[in-house]
């Protein structure tokens, strides 16, 4: 090759990279999502963990669609949920799953 196909080369390497540089965020950016209203937070499930990542509270759905909110106590032993879809609005229950109170 000559010097002057050299720098042919080289100026049309750099112009077809500017021009492709400048072209390709519109050609093949991702499309953006819709952003959440300002004034809420969409999510099926919110959890609360401790520090070892146990979760200690929870509001969302079950399976079955219902909502409920659950708070754990430190240990673990007992369970403080709340679902007005469930008999029992307010049940308090040990690990075992016995129900130690409830209020309709």
């Amino acid at each position: 090759m000559t010097q002057k196909q050299i720098i042919l080369l080289c100026v049309a390497a750099f112009l077809g990279g500017t021009v492709g540089g400048a072209i390709s965020p519109q050609l093949f950016s991702p499309r953006s999502v819709e952003a959440q209203k300002p004034t809420g937070v969409n999510a099926e499930e919110f959890l609360l963990l401790d520090a070892q990542g146990n979760a200690r509270a929870g509001l969302g759905l079950d399976a079955n669609g219902e909502v409920g909110l659950v708070l754990r106590s430190k240990d673990g032993e007992r369970t403080l949920t709340l679902s007005p879809d469930e008999p029992s609005v307010v049940k308090l229950v040990d690990r075992g799953g016995r129900v130690l109170w409830g209020a309709p």
